[in-house]
Formats: C-alpha cells, structure tokens, sequence
C-alpha cells in the first residue's frame, strides 16, 4: 500500500504519542422510549472510572436528517455521558462519503488522539481497514462490515446486533395492523399486500425484509409482500417514489430499509399504515405510524471503549441481542396501532427469549415451494475461506451465530421482488 507525505507524517505522529485504543461503529436511537428495555445506566460509574480523559470518534455516511445516522449519533453521544468523556473529546464526523474520505476521517481522528474510532455505514469498512494497518495502536469499530473476523487485526473489529429479532417484531405489529383492517372489512385477507422499500439486494436488506414479512405473517398467514429497492441508502425522493408505486399497486401497508423520510412522508400523504425503521416517525406522521425496530448502540459502545481503555480485547465480530438491550423498539402509537399490539409483542418476545420461538424457523416459510433443511451460506467473504457454512440446524436458520451481519439471502415464497437492479 502506498501513502502519500501527510499519510506518513501521520503515522510518525502516532508513534510518538498516542496510546491506548478503541474504536466503535454503529448506531441507534430514535425517538422516544422503547418496549424492549436496554438500560445502561447500570455501568455509567464503572465507566466514569475507566474512560474519563479517552478520546473518540464516530464518522457517518449521512447526518442528523438520517434516522440511520441519528441513531448512531444519539446512542455516541449517550455512551459518552455514561463514559463521563467530555463533549469535546467526543468526536463527530457526518457526509462522509463510502471512499477515501472515510480514511482521512479516520486518520484526522487517530491523529486528534482518539484511541477508539467508530463507522457506521458498510460501505466504509475498507478504509476503515486502510487506517487500522496505518494505525496499529488505536482501534477501529466499523458498524454492519464482514471482515474483521477473516482480516485478523487486533484493532480492527465488526459491529452488529440480530435486528431481524427486532423487526420480526415490528412485522408482529404490522400483522395486528393488517388483522385489524381485515376485520372492520377494510381489506379482505387476500388483499392483505404490504410494500417495502429496500436500499440494495444486501443480504442485510433481505434479512430484514423477509424477517418483518415473518412477523406479519405470524398474525396474518395470507399476507404477500411487494419490494422495491432505489440503489440508495438515504435518497428522499426515490423512496417516497418507491413507497407511492407500493401504495398505487395495492399494498396497504408499508415499511422500509432506506434512510430517510421518503417513505413513511408518502404514507401519511395517502394515509396508508407505516412502520418505519431507526426511530420514531410519530411527529411528523401522527396518523400513520406505528412503530419501529431500531438497533442501540450504547450498549457496544460502553463495552469497546472500556475495553480499550483498560487493555482489554475486544472481539473481532460482535452480536448484540434483545438480552443485551441492542434490539429494541419505539413506542407504539395507539392512535394507529390495533389494540393489544403491546401485549401480543411483550409476548412473542418473551418467546424469542425462551427460545420456543425463532424468526427463520424453517416450517414457517418455504423457497419454489419446499422447506428447507439444509443451507450453505457465505459467511466469510474472503476469498481464501473456499467452504460455505452450513446455517440451518434444529428446524431453523441461524442468522447472525456465525457472523455479526446478516447473511440470510433465501427469496422466501410470498414475497415479490418488483425490481432487482441493485
């Protein structure tokens, strides 16, 4: 790898002075409270005692006008209260592009003494790579990457939480929804059609579409789901566009894996339920919001910077859950929510839990019309790991076990893909 005078001056710069490590990437907040717990003001004294003075940083694809980015920036800048780091020595970075940006950024920060750096987006991880060989003693934590575990730096580590729990839950409200349109004779159960608006055909999108189509099909076992993706993870105008042609092909429903308030916006224009993603769209969609699934950072971290900061290692591919206060929801808006939707979550998600329940139970879906018993996944990208995994075992896939990111890929029957271009 070839760098260029600033690039080495950095790394002169690093030799001299800085210390200590870690680094964090990923995000989540959202509005309000949330129904799935995940309080950290548990480890907020340990944590005074171990990071005060410890500098980090966060860099993130888009800003605060992305539910996705807000979310990583209000739980960074929650673990660091619970840190007791200073507002100054936490650092943030936003619009910094999937490219050479995401390197400088990181550069900027190990040589502003941060000792952990945080990514958010998947396409940062790369660079985020680049700058861990340049800068050995800090650590880099990239949010939704795949090859910290395949790479083998100790500075370098993989951040992701099984969401799908979360959005399988989520999907549960959307089936209550649904049930209760059917009911008041709104829809009949063969026009029980949801839409979704996907980014890309990632593996991560994929499992989080099929995961909610699960949860709805939980209450409602007729219910279809159309998908369109934009080929964009925060672009306001192709996902209202997405979200209208959704709505305008007979969906009733609609929710999302796209960053901004295209889609929920184009349901509250129609009046059509949405259940959005990252956070709370409550205030600016009163009408038509449900609820949404959203992964919390603070938990990850609070565990990366105080690792770091006493010497510890921290993993090189780490899965936060609902037990871990990682997983969780916003409130439900009982103004469009059907009645007992908190009750019905509380209590598949106390199945989760307990295990008598799981999201990929491979009796619930079928792919060309048969179960499956047996999967072979690429869980390790790199190309000197030749064997795929096998991922189903005990009647379920086992999603996020093997890896922190999402590998689910099947197209489950029941589901449409509109357009397959990105």
């Amino acid at each position: 790898m070839n760098f260029d005078d600033a690039q080495l001056n950095r790394r002169q710069f690093l030799t001299l002075g800085i210390s200590g490590a870690t680094s964090l990437a990923l995000a989540a907040c959202a509005g309000s409270s949330n129904t799935d717990g995940g309080n950290s003001e548990s480890s907020a004294s340990s944590a005074n005692a171990t990071a005060a003075g410890t500098k980090i940083g966060l860099i993130c694809l888009h800003d605060e006008n992305s539910p996705y980015d807000l979310n990583f920036i209000n739980c960074f800048k929650e673990a660091a209260s619970n840190l007791g780091i200073a507002d100054s020595d936490a650092m943030i970075k936003t619009n910094i592009p999937e490219g050479q940006e995401c390197y400088d950024a990181a550069a900027d920060f190990a040589d502003a003494g941060c000792s952990v750096i945080f990514a958010d987006s998947f396409g940062h991880e790369d660079y985020m790579i680049q700058a861990a060989k340049e800068f050995p003693e800090v650590h880099f934590c990239h949010a939704t990457g795949t090859k910290a575990h395949t790479e083998g730096l100790d500075n370098y580590h993989n951040a992701f939480a099984s969401i799908y729990e979360g959005r399988f839950l989520a999907g549960v409200a959307a089936g209550l929804k649904l049930q209760e349109m059917i009911d008041a004779g709104q829809i009949s159960a063969d026009a029980a059609k949801i839409g979704y608006v996907g980014a890309y055909t990632y593996a991560e999108v994929v499992s989080g579409y099929t995961s909610f189509y699960l949860g709805a099909r939980h209450i409602v076992p007729e219910a279809t789901m159309d998908v369109t993706f934009t080929g964009s993870w925060y672009d306001e105008t192709a996902e209202k566009e997405g979200a209208t042609k959704l709505i305008n092909g007979g969906c009733v429903l609609i929710s999302q894996h796209a960053d901004s308030m295209g889609a929920p916006t184009a349901c509250e224009n129609a009046n059509i339920p949405n259940v959005s993603y990252n956070g709370s769209t409550v205030n600016a969609c009163p009408n038509t919001f449900i609820i949404s699934s959203r992964i919390n950072w603070v938990p990850y971290y609070e565990y990366a910077v105080n690792q770091a900061k006493t010497g510890g290692s921290i993993e090189a591919d780490w899965t936060g859950t609902i037990d871990t206060g990682s997983v969780m929801l916003t409130d439900i808006n009982e103004k469009v929510a059907a009645a007992g939707t908190m009750e019905k979550i509380e209590e598949v998600k106390a199945q989760l839990l307990d295990g008598s329940l799981h999201v990929y139970d491979t009796s619930s879906f079928s792919v060309d019309g048969k179960n499956l018993d047996s999967y072979m996944a690429d869980v390790d990208t790199d190309p000197a790991y030749e064997a795929d995994t096998e991922v189903i075992a005990d009647g379920y896939f086992h999603e996020s076990e093997y890896r922190s990111a999402p590998y689910f890929d099947l197209q489950i029957d029941g589901i449409n893909l509109l357009d397959t271009a990105f």
